[in-house]
């Protein structure tokens, strides 16, 4: 990247509610989503009403468990700012914060970089692995928006990193350090937990649960005979959904009466369904099922193999003249997973 280039690196997330009363309408944002509900218009906002109002009450008491709001946004920040420390050794650039589904929504992040004027954008969804759900929609929405406020600057976006090494070697470092501090000598099953989909979406071609999979740091763990599953959490909804689900992989630890130690492979950062649902809904769960012992590995967040990982990507990204960033500079995922970005670009 030329230190002459002013850029503006822009972090996609998912969003939080920043206090109680906009839990209802942060979930309606979220099933409002044609990637998520791909009814037709005035069906999905009805939907999303009618799923919203039912889920308010659950998500608030969630919420409550975390102060009355998401911590996500402070984390993403944490984030933003550590990557911007790394990057401007070398760069002049400024890192923004974009979430898909609350404040700053990309129409407000959109109009900062419009002002800090840059020469090139990047796009970096803090989802490591591709999703039509996430990075897809998230990307679709900048790109809405960018165009409808007039900023017409040279944008280049990260599809996917789930095989990067920096991610790999903080999971690996977070993995070792929290299986030094499992007490006893007993067997225990390493649960690589990521947020599921619905079967359809992967049916569908997109290559999210693929990409999940090659997550998994057991190449890095220096363990013989290592006992690991990868497994899905965070159902909603009558549909069926990827699996196994982290309920049935805890289900058949209490049957083999063998202590787990629970991975978020695909969340970056502590929000709702790392400090509630894996801290709290299911180790409460894996208790009532007998399991011996539950730990649970902090996420990569602002680790400092994860960040400079971050920043090669932006290196890598702004050298390709393509504009996309997928895995190693090429193409990752097989023809099977044809809702992959890296086949049609989403920044032309």
């Amino acid at each position: 990247m030329s230190g002459e280039k002013r850029i503006a690196v822009v972090l996609f997330n998912l969003g939080g509610p920043n206090n109680l009363d906009a839990v209802q309408p942060f979930l309606f944002n979220l099933f409002n989503d044609p990637a998520i509900i791909s009814s037709p218009t005035p069906i999905r906002w009805l939907l999303a009403k009618l799923i919203s109002k039912r889920r308010g009450p659950i998500a608030r008491e969630i919420y409550q468990h975390l102060g009355g709001k998401s911590p996500l946004l402070e984390q993403t920040d944490v984030q933003a700012r550590a990557l911007e420390t790394v990057l401007q050794n070398s760069h002049e650039v400024k890192v923004f914060i974009a979430m898909r589904y609350w404040h700053p929504f990309s129409s407000e992040t959109v109009a900062e970089v419009k002002l800090y004027a840059p020469d090139e954008v990047v796009l970096l969804p803090l989802y490591p692995q591709f999703s039509t759900t996430t990075t897809e929609s998230s990307v679709k929405d900048w790109m809405k928006n960018a165009k409808q406020l007039g900023l017409d600057i040279p944008t280049r976006a990260v599809c996917c990193y789930p095989i990067n090494e920096g991610l790999i070697e903080a999971q690996a470092d977070l993995i070792q350090k929290g299986l030094e501090d499992v007490v006893n000598n007993k067997p225990v099953r390493i649960l690589f937990s990521a947020h599921g989909l619905p079967k359809k979406i992967i049916e569908g071609g997109d290559p999210y649960q693929g990409q999940v999979e090659r997550t998994a740091v057991v190449r890095k763990l220096e363990i013989a005979d290592l006992d690991w599953r990868v497994c899905y959490q965070s159902r909603v909804g009558p549909l069926e959904w990827i699996g196994p689900s982290i309920d049935e992989e805890l289900d058949q630890a209490g049957a083999d009466n063998v202590g787990v130690v629970v991975v978020p492979i695909a969340f970056v950062s502590e929000h709702s369904e790392t400090l509630v649902e894996l801290d709290l809904e299911f180790r409460d769960y894996a208790k009532g099922k007998g399991v011996p012992s539950y730990h649970r590995i902090p996420t990569v967040s602002d680790h400092g193999s994860f960040i400079r990982g971050l920043a090669d990507i932006i290196h890598v990204t702004m050298k390709d003249e393509s504009g996309l960033y997928c895995a190693k500079g090429g193409k990752l995922c097989d023809r099977r997973f044809s809702r992959c970005v890296w086949d049609k670009s989403l920044i032309e």
